[in-house]
């Protein structure tokens, strides 16, 4: 299951433990974020959490991460290397997309 990012965690959680996050940005009522969420979820249980958090931020219940990382549609998600934005997914994508995009970034 995916880490739940919040805007109270999130420095914590994503960018001062000095791995790799995966962050989707998403909310209930998106269909497309539907599509996406069992994707995230089987990352994160697939990929090795020494080196790389997968996550979800809900962007209704945390806007200050949408507004700080200029999220503008959803589902978007960011790949992120001691919090700076390394790579970005807007819309639905496929898990061997997403798969290859997190392997460039962790070599």
């Amino acid at each position: 299951m995916a880490f739940v990012f919040t805007d109270d965690n999130f420095q914590a959680e994503a960018i001062d433990k000095g791995k790799v996050a995966v962050v989707d940005f998403w909310a209930e009522w998106c269909g497309p974020c539907k599509l996406i969420g069992p994707i995230i979820d089987e990352l994160s249980d697939e990929l090795d959490t020494e080196k790389i958090t997968v996550g979800k931020v809900d962007v209704d219940s945390n806007p200050n991460l949408s507004y700080q990382y200029k999220v503008r549609s959803i589902p978007t998600i960011l790949i992120l290397i001691d919090g700076k934005e390394e790579d970005r997914q807007v819309g639905v994508t496929t898990k061997q997309k997403l798969l290859d995009k997190i392997n460039m970034h962790m070599s």
